[in-house]
């Protein structure tokens, strides 16, 4: 049941990287984050549902046009914390972007956000 919860919340929260329109992002966010949030994103750290939602309309804006952001994984789910792959793609075949989030989940919604773009490159052999 736990890991349901969590894969509703992060669901909803890639979901506002796909709204129809900018102006339903804070909502989308609103049903899955909490309103103290800290998002660890790729410029820092930042706090609450406002600055998620600039880093979202950020992305939406993507100089290539508006992309698709999409979970490419099952949720992996040991006890309150959880990861997932995810993907966005621009228009077109444009540039495409990957990594995995690590999420913090307090009372069924995302209280932290970490985000890990791009691949991790193996070791030499």
């Amino acid at each position: 049941m736990q890991e349901e919860t969590a894969r509703s919340a992060i669901d909803m929260f890639i979901s506002a990287f796909n709204a129809s329109d900018d102006s339903y992002v804070t909502t989308l966010l609103s049903q899955a984050l909490t309103s103290d949030v800290i998002f660890w994103g790729p410029l820092g750290r930042s706090e609450g549902i406002g600055a998620v939602a600039r880093f979202v309309l950020d992305i939406r804006r993507h100089p290539a046009g508006t992309g698709t952001m999409v979970r490419s994984s099952e949720v992996d789910m040991p006890d309150e914390w959880a990861r997932y792959r995810w993907a966005f793609t621009t228009p077109d075949g444009g540039p495409r972007l990957a990594g995995t989030d690590v999420v913090h989940l307090r009372r069924g919604l995302i209280d932290q956000v970490i985000v890990f773009a791009g691949e991790i490159e193996p070791l030499a052999s």
